[in-house]
């Protein structure tokens, strides 16, 4: 047990150092982080879902607005200047971007869930591919978006608010630098 406990102290700078270094290649543009949507309890969405009527859909629990307000604060504490913040149509997604506080996000269709047949998860990957295929940004970006989408680009089944930092040009799949649990 004792050689567990040396082997994490070793490993923790490790990691931390890791972070670091992702978060610097987050703020030079060259990397973009991804993160699913704050929490909204349940899956999936109603029947009679309407994109622009979010009476219809599953929508952000007061902890999930805090949630994103965490976020927020987070990530001006890693950058005191403009984020390009682009969010799923939904407005769970769309409401945990506002709520962040940074920039005001722009949809971004090809962010939107394609969980039960709702999108086409092949065609709406690749796209993002091809968006983010510069090995640049102007500046830090935030993406907002499903579970469906984070996995199909990352492989990873995140936690609602978990975020991933994503090396430029996007690959699939993609080239994760950290991993970042919700705030």
């Amino acid at each position: 047990m004792k050689t567990f406990y040396l082997f994490m102290l070793l490993l923790l700078p490790m990691l931390s150092c890791a972070d670091s270094n992702a978060w610097q290649t987050w703020r030079e543009g060259k990397a973009i982080l991804v993160m699913r949507h704050t929490l909204a309890p349940g899956t999936g969405d109603p029947a009679g879902f309407v994109l622009e009527d979010c009476s219809t859909q599953r929508n952000l629990s007061n902890d999930g607005k805090l949630q994103a307000k965490r976020w927020g604060q987070l990530l001006r504490d890693k950058y005191r200047a403009d984020i390009t913040v682009y969010s799923s149509q939904w407005c769970r997604c769309l409401d945990t971007a506002r709520l962040m506080g940074l920039t005001p996000p722009t949809p971004l269709p090809v962010l939107n869930s394609f969980f039960a047949g709702r999108g086409d998860g092949d065609s709406q990957t690749q796209a993002l591919l091809q968006q983010f295929a510069t090995a640049q940004t102007a500046q830090p970006t935030v993406l907002v978006t499903h579970q469906v989408n984070f996995t199909a680009l990352t492989g990873i089944f995140p936690r609602s608010g978990e975020a991933t930092i994503l090396a430029l040009p996007l690959t699939q799949p993609a080239t994760v630098l950290a991993r970042v649990a919700s705030p």
